[in-house]
């Protein structure tokens, strides 16, 4: 990474477009950072990368937890609600802290560091299960909500003019940065290492946020990429479709006026359903995969899959998002999301391993793409100046999610099967596309709403 020292403040100048919206223009990346912005992606995608094992691949350690603590596997799956549960918390909190100024974006890197490393710690060493719940529930789930709002918002500052790709290639790391530590967990990991291999894993994703964090920089407020004209069509022909099918937020909207025009309500009840619906697929794809009699490093091998799929469908659905529009691709997605459920459950009762690996993978796919698609729409809908905030508040449906997706579906899965909790996921997966419907962004008219001039130019002079 090479750095450029800057001597002397560069100028800058503040335009307003015709919504009253003000940009900040002037400015290079370079100017401000010393390093090309494509820094501010990779450095957050590697962040991101950091914290995925906690979600993505705990599951597949359930069998030796269990087994070496003597923990129920109830308990291990109300762990993971409890992680899910505290990672979305700190998202409002934290996001609020960081635009105050008062928590840079390197301390909440390294805070995110050590919550990782508490809690591999207590997965190892945990003398009762509450410990486990407080070290890798509580503090790890803390640590990498700090993690991921913080990298998600990042790279939306940078890219306000095409965020839809970048955010979800960082988003992506959080999904396909587990696939290593999946193998680890299910083919290397046993009674006798378990605790080295936690505490070497721990350790090392630690130090992997910490050093990607140190590098961390925000962009001034309001700031826009010199080479981008904010008030005119840019010339990038990739940004200016993306301006076209998704236009910048008409003004800066603070949490309360953001709450108040009723999207973010709509939004955090699309992305409650939709990342239930992933968490439980993550929390029991290696359960009903055994009890369709798969071998267990074939089950691995869709989870690894599913993990792949998962974080570079956010890369994929984020640059057809630029093309395509945000709204479009969400319903997309819910809908693949729903309809794989049912795929998962009908190639599990049949017994087809390839269909099985497919239906994993889409799954996979529609999980994970809901993701980059709500952050970069509350960007695009509020404005980036408070996004950390905004965004905090749709994600914190995940509050609620993690523990109906993996603790109540424990439940469901006790009381009416497999069949029945894959159906019914599925089908709230549907319905959240069709809430989807009504999303617009505020403050602008409905092409629907505007009634052509009664009197078209020079009619009245006839």
């Amino acid at each position: 990474m090479t750095t450029t020292d800057i001597s002397r403040p560069v100028a800058y100048r503040e335009v307003t477009d015709s919504n009253g919206r003000m940009y900040r223009v002037g400015e290079t990346d370079i100017d401000i950072m010393g390093r090309k912005r494509k820094w501010m992606v990779i450095l957050p995608w590697v962040g991101m990368m950091g914290i995925s094992s906690a979600e993505y691949a705990f599951a597949s350690a359930e069998d030796t937890l269990h087994t070496a603590h003597s923990w129920s596997s109830l308990h291990i799956f109300w762990m993971l609600g409890v992680w899910v549960f505290f990672q979305a918390a700190v998202a409002f909190p934290a996001g609020k802290l960081r635009e105050s100024g008062k928590l840079p974006a390197r301390w909440a890197m390294m805070i995110g560091a050590c919550g990782t490393l508490l809690g591999y710690l207590s997965l190892a060493f945990a003398p009762h299960v509450v410990v486990a719940y407080i070290g890798f529930g509580m503090f790890s789930g803390m640590g990498a909500g700090m993690v991921y709002a913080t990298c998600v918002n990042m790279v939306g500052k940078w890219y306000p003019e095409r965020k839809g790709g970048k955010t979800g290639f960082v988003n992506g790391g959080f999904a396909y940065g587990s696939v290593p530590f999946v193998f680890i967990f299910t083919g290397f990991m046993d009674l006798s290492n378990f605790r080295w291999v936690l505490v070497s894993v721990g350790l090392f994703l630690a130090a992997t946020v910490a050093v990607a964090g140190y590098f961390f920089q925000d962009p001034p407020k309001n700031w826009w990429p010199a080479e981008v004209d904010p008030l005119r069509p840019p010339d990038d022909p990739r940004a200016r479709r993306a301006l076209a099918m998704n236009p910048p937020a008409v003004r800066q909207y603070t949490p309360k006026e953001a709450w108040q025009t009723g999207r973010v309500g709509l939004m955090w009840f699309c992305l409650l359903c939709t990342s239930g619906v992933n968490i439980f697929g993550i929390a029991f794809q290696v359960d009903i995969g055994e009890d369709a009699g798969f071998a267990g490093g074939i089950v691995a091998t869709a989870m690894s899959l599913k993990a792949i799929v998962n974080g570079t469908g956010r890369g994929v659905i984020g640059w057809l998002s630029d093309r395509y529009g945000r709204k479009r691709c969400l319903i997309f997605v819910c809908i693949v999301l729903g309809l794989s459920q049912y795929g998962i459950l009908w190639s599990a009762e049949i017994k087809n391993l390839p269909l099985f690996l497919i239906f994993s993978s889409i799954s996979g796919f529609g999980g994970g793409a809901i993701f980059p698609m709500f952050a970069a729409m509350t960007a695009d809908y509020f404005g980036e100046n408070n996004n950390a905030s905004n965004y905090g508040l749709v994600y914190s449906s995940k509050l609620v999610s993690g523990l109906l997706g993996s603790g109540m579906g424990a439940v469901v899965v006790s009381n009416w099967g497999h069949t029945g909790a894959f159906t019914l996921a599925g089908s709230i997966s549907l319905f959240a596309g069709f809430v989807a419907l009504f999303l617009s962004q505020p403050g602008r008219p409905n092409p629907k709403d505007i009634n052509p001039n009664p009197q078209p130019l020079g009619e009245e002079m006839a």
